[in-house]
């Protein structure tokens, strides 16, 4: 009779653990997070802040985040080429390829937009890529996108005051 029982016990086991594996391999394999916020400046002011991925140090969340971040530049201070730029709209967009090596790999693609609004400007920060089975499985366990999006919301706010109190020091 314990034998029967642990059979049980077993396959219900098996067939839950199939269950969950069919879960996960069912939830999306892209992500695309986005966050926009208007900054009182003209397009002009904020692109260079964009383009120059030295400037970007200014408000970008992830320098508190990790200070010992090692960077390397190479190539011109500005431009497609730049690291990794892949595509330079200027005064309207900045595409840049986001490789990273941990906690997890992953080559995702940032994308920066300016659109005019009002007397501002709409600065949208969004982050699409691949989606792994493993990346599915944290998924389960964290919320990516809360995380991901906090810190869209944070470097806006940051370019926002970079910005606005450069053109208020004029």
């Amino acid at each position: 009779m314990k034998k029967k029982s642990v059979l049980i016990t077993l396959a219900v086991a098996c067939n839950l653990l199939i269950a969950l594996i069919a879960l996960i391999h069912k939830r999306p394999d892209r992500f695309r997070y986005e966050r926009s916020g208007v900054i009182q400046e003209s397009a002009e002011a904020i692109f260079p802040y964009l383009s120059n991925l030295k400037l970007g140090m200014e408000w970008s969340p992830y320098e508190k985040k990790d200070p010992n971040m090692r960077r390397t530049f190479s190539g011109p201070a500005e431009g497609v080429g730049q690291i990794e730029m892949l595509k330079i709209t200027p005064n309207q967009s900045v595409q840049i390829r986001l490789t990273m090596t941990k906690p997890v790999s992953a080559d995702n693609l940032i994308e920066y937009t300016l659109t005019p609004e009002g007397t501002g400007t709409r600065f949208s920060w969004a982050g699409s890529g691949h989606i792994p089975f493993f990346g599915k499985i944290i998924n389960l366990l964290i919320d990516r996108e809360k995380m991901a999006t906090a810190d869209f919301d944070v470097g806006i706010q940051n370019l926002k005051e970079v910005v606005e109190a450069k053109t208020q020091a004029r």
